[in-house]
């Protein structure tokens, strides 16, 4: 006999019927409508509400979490004996197992939430939940019990962070206290239901070596990049959504000297940097009264006075991206920041629309010429069918043509040719090869202390990078 079954025959937690009768909109007897409760979902909901009940103000005066756990749990295990449902030794500590989690964590997202192989959450109904795998998306068997258990994780998830959510205000973006970063959505703007995504902070971040071991870089290319960094040029990493943006972000920030004062301006916390002088700004939303809130343009400008000698900014998409370039052009060298763009190309166009929403009216001319006169170098980063992601081109800013930002590849991923798709399993794109193309901005590396050897872009050759500053350090 199964667990519903046993429930029902014990008496606890019986299926509830629920009958709708009266007139239809045509004066005719509506029909009855009979509603069944499942009883384990019946039953898990009578224990949580009298474990609720009976903690009351201890869930919110415990003093540390494993006592706030244990007392959770006793709670638990004491209601379940106080039942008179015949439980089995598994299901008990599965319903106290999901009932802990509703009460101490994010209910069935827990699991998945712990899970180090898990990097993104999708909720898209009760019985809905989807994860991303490796680049790859998966359904779960998690399951929430109907549309208002999944309302009330997403109540305590922005509630946790200081925000609400209801009918007159039905979307939230925030960050949750490990740095997740959290949308969810409701009705009305969402026609289904509750939607949840959340982004899951990587504990420990990826350095330029596990991109090399994922296939995302080459090895020449990571030190290339390692001396563009020391070198002191302005970088600008391009992608699409999901791609690796910021993870590319942090691992070149890692080798922005310790002795230097970066400050880093995000959206929603997310650079782990290990320099010890890192001053970190996050931009905040406007509170329940729509006051209060702090973009991050206002940052950007305040930046300039907290004598930087790099700004970090996770993403520029709005007005702030004007403020970016003028401190890019007026000797805050270094510089790195995002954009989302499908291509190189593309994110010069974003670059220059995104300028445009600044409030200030300029030829697109001059917006060009800033663009072109501020960043030394554009990386794009792409997610391929396969789930993985790939830095496909790493490209000079070389100037302005006539009215044309030009860019040349200093490092390409080309897809494979006929001849060597036949060799073997089918490549997607092979290894990011250098083209041996030699960059402008070496005179300015080179005043900055970095020298790379005479051969280094020639193909298949590989040399010492030198740093007349020995804080440089090397890349390994």
């Amino acid at each position: 006999m199964g667990l519903s079954e046993r429930i029902k025959s014990n008496g606890s937690g019986a299926a509830a019927t629920v009958e709708l009768a009266g007139q239809t909109t045509l004066g005719e007897p509506a029909a009855e409508h009979r509603v069944v409760v499942d009883p384990y979902a019946e039953l898990k909901t009578q224990i949580h509400h009298a474990c609720i009940g009976k903690l009351g103000p201890q869930l919110f005066t415990t003093q540390t979490d494993e006592e706030l756990s244990e007392r959770v749990l006793r709670a638990v295990t004491e209601q379940l004996a106080l039942d008179r449902t015949p439980l089995t030794r598994e299901e008990r500590r599965q319903i106290t197992k999901e009932i802990t989690d509703d009460i101490l964590g994010y209910g069935p997202l827990e699991p998945l939430l712990q899970d180090d192989t898990v990097t993104e959450v999708m909720v898209n109904g009760p019985d809905m939940i989807y994860v991303e795998r490796a680049g790859k998306i998966h359904h779960t068997p998690a399951s929430f019990l109907d549309d208002a258990h999944l309302m009330r994780i997403i109540d305590k998830i922005v509630s946790t962070v200081g925000r609400r959510i209801d009918e007159s205000s039905p979307m939230v973006a925030a960050r949750l206290p490990d740095g997740s970063r959290v949308n969810a959505i409701i009705p009305p703007l969402a026609l289904r239901g509750p939607t949840l995504t959340i982004r899951k902070f990587s504990r420990d971040p990826y350095t330029m070596d596990d991109l090399i071991n994922f296939g995302s870089i080459s090895p020449k290319a990571a030190q290339f990049l390692s001396a563009s960094v020391h070198g002191k040029l302005n970088i600008l990493i391009s992608g699409g959504t999901g791609t690796g943006k910021t993870t590319t972000l942090n691992a070149m920030s890692a080798y922005i000297p310790d002795a230097e004062r970066i400050v880093t301006i995000e959206d929603a916390a997310e650079l782990q940097l290990q320099q010890r002088h890192v001053i970190p700004l996050e931009a905040r939303p406007p509170n329940i009264e729509g006051q209060g809130e702090v973009r991050i343009r206002e940052l950007v400008r305040n930046s300039l006075r907290m004598r930087p000698d790099r700004i970090i900014v996770g993403e520029v998409r709005g007005p702030e991206t004007l403020d970016m370039l003028q401190a890019m052009n007026t000797g805050h060298e270094g510089s790195l920041t995002t954009i989302h763009a499908n291509s190189p190309r593309d994110a010069l166009s974003r670059l220059e629309t995104l300028v445009m929403t600044a409030g200030v009216e300029l030829p697109h001319r001059a917006i060009r010429e800033q663009i072109a006169s501020a960043f030394d170098l554009l990386i794009q980063i792409s997610r391929l069918v396969d789930g993985s992601r790939r830095i496909t081109h790493i490209s000079e800013v070389l100037g302005m043509e006539s009215d044309v930002i030009t860019l040349q590849d200093v490092f390409v991923a080309k897809p494979p040719d006929e001849e060597s798709a036949s060799e073997g399993a089918p490549k997607l794109l092979h290894e990011l090869e250098c083209t041996g193309l030699k960059p402008h901005f070496l005179e300015k590396m080179a005043t900055n202390g970095v020298i790379l050897p005479p051969n280094f872009f020639n193909e298949g050759s590989a040399g010492y990078v030198g740093y007349a500053n020995a804080s440089y350090g090397s890349f390994q």
